[in-house]
């Protein structure tokens, strides 16, 4: 029998895989690949539909309960692109740093005060691939563009994310203070409450 506190990420990013575990203590978190899951199109327009399509794939091929965030940045001044389309802005196999690049090449004219930003996390939780109701949850993360990246930590496009509060860039937090601030942080303890109503 499954161990109910398993759950299949359907995804294959380390940085997102490290982050959904910390932030669900207690909860077994496997990626898809340890069951042969072979991804599904990301064909959706919008971040809900594509955490929908990826959650019932992982659920549907590993038999397993499948959680999926579809995740981005938002860029005003670009009309909101790059959205979905984030992990894959310079091309389908572009690395983080390809994607960035672009991104500031693309605000290259853009005056400081126009560079407002904001992280999206999309997460859907599917019991079974079949599930008609499956549990959404989201955060939003608010910020504004750098000109150049800036810290080590964190993945995609956090070197040049910057937070006025904290007065750094997402990626020079502390992974523990990232995980508390982040919309990612913000859509999974959503999560754990939608989670919790449910068994209670």
């Amino acid at each position: 029998m499954a161990d109910p506190k398993q759950l299949v990420l359907a995804s294959g990013n380390a940085g997102k895989i490290r982050e959904i575990q910390a932030i669900l203590a207690g909860q077994v978190v496997v990626a898809q690949s340890a069951f042969n899951v072979v991804e599904c199109a990301e064909t959706g327009t919008t971040f809900i539909e594509n955490a929908i399509l990826k959650a019932r794939n992982a659920a549907l091929q590993s038999g397993l309960p499948a959680i999926a965030d579809d995740s981005g940045i938002i860029v005003d001044a670009l009309n909101g692109a790059p959205g979905v389309r984030s992990a894959r802005y310079a091309g389908e196999n572009a690395s983080d740093q390809d994607n960035v690049l672009k991104l500031l090449a693309a605000l290259a004219d853009v005056p400081d005060g126009q560079r407002s930003a904001r992280f999206v996390c999309v997460i859907a939780l599917l019991k079974h691939a079949d599930d008609p109701c499956p549990l959404i949850a989201q955060g939003v993360w608010e910020g504004h563009i750098l000109r150049q990246p800036i810290g080590e930590h964190g993945f995609g496009y956090d070197p040049i994310f910057w937070l006025p509060a904290q007065q750094c860039s997402s990626a020079q937090l502390p992974a523990d203070l990232k995980n508390a601030l982040s919309h990612r942080g913000q859509a999974l303890r959503q999560l754990q409450g939608l989670v919790a109503g449910k068994s209670g």
